[in-house]
């Protein structure tokens, strides 16, 4: 069996916004961090998206374990245009798409952005080529909020629209398995 820990990083504590602009985390709640490490798995190999809010996470849990380079594929959603921008203000100047885009999310993109099945597409071989490499093993992969979603949804096999729903803290853990008989769903959003 092939386990995935998904950690969502450390908080940016940004009110916008933020997809591929690299803003650092806040990795100052260490109590919080070494529960985190006591809980993951020795063993376990750790991977990244290269936004260097994951990649400062990924870093304060591979001590002592496998540090994998960082893979692009795993960056959060494209937000395009909005990047940067208060939810509200991009609700104001796109009603409808900003709408549809958390209502119905599966084709809806943000202009220069990318659609939550876009996302879907760009994440999936970066996975499947871990889950090849690293078969039968844990990996720690940190990562974001929208590329954990996309996961549950491969897990799952539930819609978009009822996997946005849930719930994903940062530094939290959602726990997936790989087995023959396909993927289980040991927890989501896990905080030790």
């Amino acid at each position: 069996m092939t386990t995935f820990h998904w950690v969502r990083h450390g908080p940016t504590h940004e009110r916008a916004f933020v997809g591929w602009r690299d803003v650092p985390a806040d990795l100052s709640d260490t109590a919080q961090i070494a529960r985190l490490n006591r809980f993951l798995p020795g063993d376990a190999v750790v991977v990244a998206s290269d936004l260097i809010r994951a990649t400062a996470t990924a870093d304060v849990l591979s001590a002592g374990r496998t540090r994998l380079p960082d893979l692009p594929e795993l960056r959060e959603f494209h937000f395009g245009d909005w990047d940067g921008r208060h939810f509200s203000d991009v609700a104001k100047s796109h009603p409808a798409l900003s709408r549809a885009y958390w209502e119905t999310p599966g084709d809806p993109m943000p202009p220069g952005g990318e659609s939550w099945n876009m996302a879907a597409q760009r994440i999936r071989p970066a996975v499947d080529r871990l889950i090849e490499t690293h078969r039968g093993g844990h990996i720690i992969a940190v990562a974001h909020i929208g590329v954990i979603m996309t996961q549950i949804e491969r897990a799952t096999g539930q819609p978009a629209q009822q996997v946005i729903g849930n719930r994903i803290d940062n530094l939290s853990i959602t726990e997936l398995h790989l087995a023959d008989a396909g993927w289980q769903v040991r927890r989501i959003n896990h905080l030790p």
